[in-house]
Order: structure tokens, then sequence, then C-alpha cells
């Protein structure tokens, strides 16, 4: 069964003949093919084929897609910087559009036709369309959004302190991500899109879950139901980093028929399976630090542990790393990912 099949079977609600790997790679490609990080994220062409070519070398599943965990500090008037260093991994903060109450008062929605890296992204959409593959929109959850347009820390400030300020910010965020999914939407119909968001700022690592029910569960719901009203299918959310405690809320946020949840490698994948089994498909969660620095036989190991706990998951199971692939990952260590699937992922 090829690579794309097997995703469209589980997106169709049908059991395929494994389980798909999507490692979720993005600057790990750039290096495979000999381009700079960067080029993941400022050349759209280089990138989707960077991403192509590795999925082709390795034998994984999946689909080339753009999009980088900073995503609204650019778009909303602040500044990025593109990785340069093997210390740097995907483009970061440099200039946060707001600073103050007052600059809050002073934002304005972006254009999503030409704020920051949105042509990019167009561009890269246009050649998923070219070469038939799911269109995607990576863009971020609405607290994640939020605090990129201020620095976290005071979000969180804000929150404890000036409440109405942090709705502020997370009210153009949640407008900004609906402005976007409209957007792709209009230019190449629902029915071939996936939205692909990911929320790490909103983990218990950082905010409580009483204001995740307050901050971001209200404006997260809306988000999903607006999109899923414009006739999208499928979302895909990675819940990034420590949610146990948000878990009993994410629940009540629709993520399409089915929606695809991953989650980081703190969150159990049988918790995970209790809370979105019947409903999502359910990926995760290898730990990206071990596939960095650990041996292949303790990659292969966590892959078998996942593969055990996730495989007969109701609507689906795909072995994913619990974030992005290190771009420095020893690529053996990708290998053993893919020979762990192959090895035991096999539906009889």
């Amino acid at each position: 069964m090829a690579s794309m099949e097997r995703i469209n079977m589980l997106l169709a609600g049908r059991r395929p003949d494994r389980i798909p790997l999507m490692p979720f790679t993005l600057g790990f490609c750039a290096r495979n093919v000999g381009y700079p990080i960067a080029t993941i994220y400022d050349n759209p062409e280089k990138s989707f084929w960077a991403q192509l070519w590795t999925l082709e070398m390795y034998g994984y599943d999946g689909y080339p897609q753009y999009g980088y965990a900073s995503y609204g500090t650019w778009e909303f008037g602040g500044e990025i910087k593109f990785p340069t260093s093997e210390w740097e991994q995907a483009p970061s903060c440099k200039r946060f559009p707001v600073g103050t109450e007052e600059d809050v008062d002073r934002l304005e929605l972006p254009d999503v036709r030409t704020a920051g890296s949105i042509p990019l992204a167009m561009e890269f959409s246009k050649l998923q369309e070219r070469f038939g593959l799911p269109i995607t929109i990576i863009v971020g959850g609405v607290f994640t959004i939020a605090g990129n347009i201020c620095e976290v820390d005071k979000l969180c400030r804000w929150i404890i302190k000036q409440p109405k300020v942090a709705h502020q910010v997370l009210r153009l965020a949640t407008d900004h991500l609906l402005d976007i999914a409209q957007y792709w939407v209009d230019s190449f119909g629902a029915g071939r899109i996936i939205v692909s968001i990911w929320e790490p700022l909103a983990t218990n690592q950082i905010i409580s879950p009483g204001q995740f029910e307050e901050f971001v569960l209200p404006y997260e719901k809306e988000f999903h139901e607006k999109v899923l009203a414009t006739g999208v299918k499928h979302i895909f959310c990675h819940i990034c980093g420590n949610h146990n405690l948000n878990l009993p809320y994410w629940a009540q946020v629709p993520m399409g028929e089915p929606g695809i949840v991953s989650f980081g490698h703190e969150v159990d994948l049988t918790t995970a399976i209790k809370y979105f089994g019947d409903t999502c498909i359910i990926a995760g969660n290898v730990e990206p630090q071990i596939i960095q620095i650990g041996t292949p036989q303790q990659v292969y190991e966590l892959c078998q542990q996942c593969i055990s706990k996730g495989k007969d998951a109701p609507r689906g199971y795909i072995l994913m790393p619990g974030c992005e692939l290190p771009p420095m990952a020893p690529p053996y260590n990708l290998y053993m990912m893919v020979k762990a699937v192959k090895d035991l992922g096999w539906y009889e």
C-alpha cells in the first residue's frame, strides 16, 4: 500500500495494511539533501522537494507541509530570525509586535494575502495542490499565536493581573486564524484541506488547567467549530507538551470526522486513547530527545512501546515523534522508526 493510501484509509474510517509512520520531519529534510535548515522556511519549492525526497528515501508515510511554532510574530508586525546555526531548529521571535497594553490597542488584524510567512505558505500549498497531496494550513493554536504576538511571560502576567488585555490578544489571534482558514478554503476548496495546529504554550508547564478553561478552551472551540463549518473535514491537532490536566477540556474541542490528535511524550498514549480514541486518530509519541541522543536500540524500543499501546486505537493510530524530529538526529535513528513499523505495525 502506498504512503498516502494509508493516510487516506484512516481518514475514511478504514484500517490500512499497517500503521503509518509520520515522523514530523522538517529541518531534518533540509540537512538530508544538503540544504541549510532555513530553506525549509524561506524557500517553499526547495522545502517541498527536500521533504518529498526524504520521504521517498526512507519510505515513511505522510506528506510535505509548511509551518513553524513561532508563527504570529512576523504576521502581526514583529520580526523573526531564520535558523542559521546547528543549534537553531526553526524560526524564532526576534522582536515581538506587542510590548505594552497600549500596543495591544493599536494592533490590527494582518492582511492574510501579504503578511509575514503567509505568501510562502500559500506558494507551498500550491505545490501540494499541483502534486495531488493534502493541502495543509499549519499555524498554531490560539494561545500559542497569542504568545507569539507578545512574550508568553507577559501574556501570563496579563492573565493574572489584566485579564481583559489577555482576552483582547486571544481575540485577535483567533480572528486571524479564522481569516487564514477562510483564505485557504476560498483558494482551494474545503474538501482537500487539513488544518494543522499545535499548542505548545498552553501546556500545564506554563498555565494551570483553570487558566486553560478560561483563556484557551472558548477560543479553541470557536476556531475549530467555525473551521469545520466551512466544510473542512479534518483538523490535525498537535497537543504539545504536558497537557495531562487539560485533556478533559481538549476532549470538548471538535477535531473533525475524524480528527487527528498527536501528543508529546508527556501524555501516555493509553490516556490519549481514553479521551480521544472514539472520535480521533491517535498519533505519537516517541520522545524526540531519545531520537536525537539515544541509541538505535532505544529508539526501536520506544517505537515498540508506542505501537503496542496505540495500534488498536478505535479510529486508528499513527506512529510519530512527540514533536518535530530533531534536525540533528542520526539518520539511522529515523531508519529504526521505519524498521519498527515494518516489523511490528502490520494488521492481519
